[in-house]
């Protein structure tokens, strides 16, 4: 679970690690979806986009969870060796998914894969994806724009909520004044982890692998 991709040769090694054959041997789905739903330029998306393709992978697939029937979304992620599931909006992440049938599939097929998230598609999977921790996180905006009030986490996995892009010149204003007040207010646990940073979870053990700096409130 990255917060802005594969940023540096740390996670990378890691990924290799995970997958298990060089990145030319496997096949990667890219998952644009919770980009698409936030405004303004999409630079951002372009240039993770060319990191991950630059990897050189036997093949590069792009798919979009909404509006393509459900077996076809799911055949495509089966073959794919790793699931790569860009940032955005996690609210629309987490709606596309559940609201499309998507999320016993997608379990399915992360049992033999890996697994890349970044920024939202790493926090679809917390169980504490709600409309709770929207108010506590005070994102609730971002929900609300959706024209909704709830959300329901798709997948449910871990009890601990992942912040990304602590310390980030994109978002100045997530220094640790603002991871404080946060895990004040949180009743759950909450990673914080800047850009060079992920939390890994392989075999039900989770640890963090890291170029940069990161926090963790239990």
């Amino acid at each position: 679970m990255t917060a802005s991709g594969l940023r540096n040769e740390t996670l990378r090694d890691a990924l290799r690690d995970m997958l298990g054959k060089p990145f030319g041997s496997a096949n990667v789905v890219y998952v644009p979806t919770a980009s698409v739903a936030e405004p303004g330029d999409h630079g951002w998306v372009v240039a993770d986009m060319n990191r991950l393709h630059g990897l050189g992978w036997r093949e590069f697939d792009i798919l979009e969870l909404n509006g393509l029937p459900r077996h076809m979304v799911l055949d495509r992620l089966l073959h794919a060796d790793v699931i790569y599931v860009e940032g955005g909006s996690h609210y629309h992440l987490a709606r596309s998914i559940t609201g499309n049938g998507l999320a016993d599939g997608f379990l399915e097929a992360l049992e033999s894969r890996v697994y890349v998230g970044v920024s939202a598609g790493s926090m679809i999977f917390s169980r504490n994806l709600t409309e709770h921790s929207a108010d506590v996180i005070g994102d609730a905006t971002d929900l609300h724009v959706l024209g909704a009030t709830t959300v329901e986490p798709p997948f449910g996995l871990f009890d601990w909520y992942l912040k990304p892009h602590l310390y980030s010149p994109d978002f100045p204003e997530r220094d640790d004044a603002w991871a404080d007040r946060i895990a004040a207010r949180a009743d759950f646990p909450i990673y914080f982890i800047d850009d060079e940073t992920a939390v890994r979870v392989r075999g039900g053990k989770v640890d963090v692998i890291s170029e940069g700096r990161w926090r963790f409130h239990p």
